[in-house]
C-alpha cells in the first residue's frame, strides 16, 4: 500500500504507474479461471411412443396447436381462457416473481464492478484543548471518495450471475407452469359446469315423466283400478328424483364460484360470459399428442426443475471460491480542513489538505477450511437433490400423460356403451308405460324402467363430461398452452403502470419476448436480457 500527502504541486509529480500496473495486471488475470463444476443437463429415460400407431383416435404427429382448448370448438371456452390469462391473480403473482428475478439478476451483475463506491462529507463544530497556537473552539470539514473492487479471479461473481440467470429462467418456467394449470383448470371447471347443467336438464325431464306417471296412478287409484301402493311408489320415486336436483345445483354453483376465482372476477359477472347451455364440449375425433421426446421441451415444470439444478450448480463454484484468496483494489481520496490554526474552511480544496491512498489487498481464510469445505459439500448435496428431483419430475410427467391417455380412451369406450344403455332405458320406459296403461304389466315394471332411465341418462352425461375432462388432463400433462404468453407482458398494463409510478423500474418492466432456451450439456448459462 502506498499512502501520500501532496505538497503544493506534488500531485503533478505522482507516478500513476505505481497504481495502474497492479490494476491492469489484476484485470488481465481475472476471468481466466472459472472455479466450480459446469452444469450438465441430467439424463432422463423416456418412452419411444405414448401408444401404438394402430390406436384409433390418437395421433403421434408433432403437436402443432399450442392453444389446445380450441379443439373443442367452443367460443365460450375460448373467451374464458383468454380472460383468465388476462385477469387471474395467481398468474399475476407469478409474473411479479419474474420481475423480481430480473431485478435480482441486475443486483448480482453489478458485483462484477467495483462493489464499494462511496462519496462522503462531514462538518463538525469542536471544542478542543486551549493553546497559544490554536483556538479552543474551531470548525472542521471534510470531503472524500472511497472505492474498493474485489476482482473476480476465480469466477465467483460470474458463477453468481449464472445462478441468478438460471433462477430468472426458472421463474419464467414457473410462470408458464401456472399458465398451463390455469388454462386446464378453466377448461375443467367449464366442462364440469356444462356437465352439471346437462345432468340438471335430464333430471328435470325425468321429473316431468315421473309426474305424469304419478298423475296416471293417482287417477287410477281414485277410480279403483289400482291400489294405493302404486300411487305411493310413484310419489316416492318422484320426490327422490326431485331431491337430486338441489345437490346438483349446489355442485353447479360451487363450480361457477371456482371458475370465477380463476377468472379474477365476482361470481355474478361470470353468468353473462357463460350464457345459455351450450352442452358438454365434445372431443375431436382424433387427438394429436406428439411423441414423448417433446415432453422435455413442452412441460414447464421439467424446464423449471432443470433450471433450478443449473442455478444450484453455480452455487458450488461460489462456495469453492471461498477456499481461495480474494484480491481487492482500493482507493481513497479526500480533503480535510479546520480553522483551529491558520487555515479556514474556505481552504478545503487547497492542495495541502488533500490526502489519498491506493493499493491492492488480499484476504485468505486459511484457518477455516473445515467450515468452508463443508459449505461446498452442502451446496453439492443440494445440487444432487435437484438432479434427482429432475428425474422424478420427468417420471411423474410420463405417468400423468399415460394416465390421461388411458382415461381418455377408456372413457370414450365407456361412453359408447352408456349411450346404448341410455337409449335402451328410454325404450324400456316407453314400453313399460304403454303396457301398464293397457293393463298388460304391473306398475313395478314402470318404476324399474323410469328409475333406470334417470340413472342411465345421468351416468351417460357424466361419462361424456369425463371424456372432455380426461382430454383436458392429457393436454395439461403434455404441457401445452403456455405459448400464448410469448410476446406479451408478464403483468397487466395497469399493474406495471402502478409499479412504474411508485418506483423507477427502468427497462425491467418491458416485455420479455422470447422463450427461455432449453439448456444443453456444458451450455453457457449467460442469456441475453432480450428475453
Amino acid at each position: 500500500m502506498k499512502t501520500r500527502h501532496c505538497k503544493p504541486g506534488g500531485c503533478q509529480r505522482l507516478r500513476w504507474t505505481t497504481c495502474l500496473v497492479p490494476l491492469i495486471a489484476a484485470i488481465l488475470t481475472a476471468g481466466c479461471t472459472l472455479i466450480g463444476p459446469d452444469f450438465k443437463t441430467p439424463g432422463a429415460t423416456l418412452l419411444d411412443e405414448w401408444v401404438p400407431d394402430d390406436v384409433p383416435g390418437i395421433s403421434s404427429q408433432p403437436a402443432a396447436d399450442t392453444q389446445w382448448w380450441k379443439v373443442f370448438d367452443d367460443p365460450v371456452l375460448d373467451k374464458l381462457v383468454q380472460t383468465a390469462y388476462e385477469q387471474n391473480l395467481t398468474l399475476q403473482i407469478a409474473g411479479l416473481r419474474v420481475l423480481e428475478a430480473r431485478a435480482q439478476l441486475g443486483v448480482v451483475t453489478g458485483s462484477l464492478y467495483p462493489q464499494s463506491q462511496a462519496l462522503s462529507g462531514n462538518y463538525s463544530y469542536n471544542r478542543g484543548k486551549e493553546s497559544a497556537l490554536s483556538d479552543r473552539y474551531f470548525n472542521q470539514a471534510g470531503l472524500g471518495f472511497d472505492a474498493a473492487w474485489e476482482l473476480d479471479f476465480w469466477g465467483k461473481f460470474r458463477r453468481g450471475i449464472e445462478s441468478a440467470d438460471a433462477n430468472l429462467m426458472a421463474n419464467i418456467a414457473s410462470y408458464d407452469g401456472v399458465l398451463v394449470t390455469l388454462s386446464a383448470e378453466v377448461a375443467r371447471n367449464y366442462v364440469l359446469i356444462r356437465t352439471l347443467e346437462e345432468r340438471i336438464r335430464l333430471a328435470r325431464e325425468n321429473i316431468k315423466i315421473q309426474q305424469r306417471s304419478l298423475e296416471l296412478t293417482t287417477n287410477q287409484y281414485e277410480t279403483g283400478s289400482v291400489t294405493e301402493l302404486d300411487m305411493q311408489q310413484a310419489t316416492t320415486q318422484l320426490r327422490n328424483t326431485q331431491a337430486s336436483v338441489p345437490n346438483l345445483l349446489i355442485s353447479l354453483e360451487q363450480a361457477q364460484h371456482a371458475l370465477s376465482i380463476l377468472m379474477g372476477m365476482p361470481p355474478q359477472d361470470l353468468n353473462a360470459m357463460l350464457g345459455s347451455n351450450y352442452g358438454i364440449p365434445t372431443a375431436p375425433a382424433e387427438v394429436v399428442i406428439g411423441i414423448p421426446a417433446e415432453l422435455l421441451r413442452r412441460r414447464p415444470d421439467i424446464k423449471q426443475a432443470e433450471l433450478q439444478a443449473a442455478a444450484q450448480s453455480a452455487q458450488i463454484g461460489i462456495a469453492d471460491a471461498a477456499l481461495l484468496p480474494s484480491f481487492t483494489l482500493f482507493g481513497s481520496i479526500g480533503w480535510n480542513v479546520n480553522d483551529a490554526g491558520n487555515d479556514n474552511l474556505g481552504d478545503l480544496f487547497n492542495a495541502n489538505n488533500l490526502a489519498f491512498s491506493t493499493g491492492p489487498s488480499f484476504q485468505w481464510n486459511v484457518f477455516n477450511y473445515g467450515r468452508l469445505k463443508n459449505q461446498v459439500r452442502v451446496q453439492d448435496a443440494r445440487l444432487q437433490q435437484l438432479l434427482i428431483n429432475y428425474e422424478n419430475v420427468v417420471l411423474n410427467a410420463e405417468a400423468e400423460v399415460k394416465n390421461a391417455i388411458s382415461g381418455f380412451l377408456h372413457s370414450r369406450v365407456e361412453a359408447g356403451y352408456r349411450k346404448q344403455s341410455a337409449d335402451a332405458a328410454q325404450r324400456s320406459a316407453n314400453l313399460s308405460m304403454l303396457q301398464y296403461t293397457e293393463g298388460v304389466s304391473l306398475y313395478q315394471s314402470v318404476l324399474d324402467a323410469t328409475r333406470s332411465l334417470a340413472s342411465q341418462q345421468d351416468t351417460y352425461a357424466s361419462t361424456r363430461g369425463n371424456i372432455a375432462t380426461n382430454l383436458i388432463a392429457l393436454y395439461k400433462a403434455l404441457g401445452g398452452g403456455w405459448e400464448v404468453r410469448l410476446g406479451n407482458d408478464f403483468v397487466p398494463t395497469g399493474v406495471r403502470d402502478e409499479m412504474r409510478d411508485r418506483t423507477d423500474w427502468g427497462e425491467l418492466l418491458d416485455t420479455i419476448n422470447s422463450e427461455p432456451p432449453a439448456l444443453e450439456p456444458d451450455a453457457d448459462l449467460w442469456r441475453s436480457p432480450d428475453w
